[in-house]
């Protein structure tokens, strides 16, 4: 059985966390987000969506096919 492709997104912070909620900084560490530009890509999941979107101020999403 053919594996299918899982889709990628790229995560990049573009804003600091200094002056946020503590949850929200655990967020950008366990995405593994460091310092400002700096870019991940995690699997298009349900779960890394919502971590996305609790972080939405601080990040920017790029789609990869």
């Amino acid at each position: 059985m053919a594996k299918k492709k899982e889709t990628m997104i790229r995560i990049r912070q573009v804003k600091s966390p200094i002056g946020y909620p503590r949850e929200q900084r655990m967020v950008l560490r366990s995405l593994g987000l460091r310092r400002i530009r700096h870019e991940v890509r995690r699997p298009d999941t349900p779960a890394v969506r919502g971590m996305v979107d609790k972080i939405s101020h601080l990040v920017e999403v790029v789609e990869e096919g």
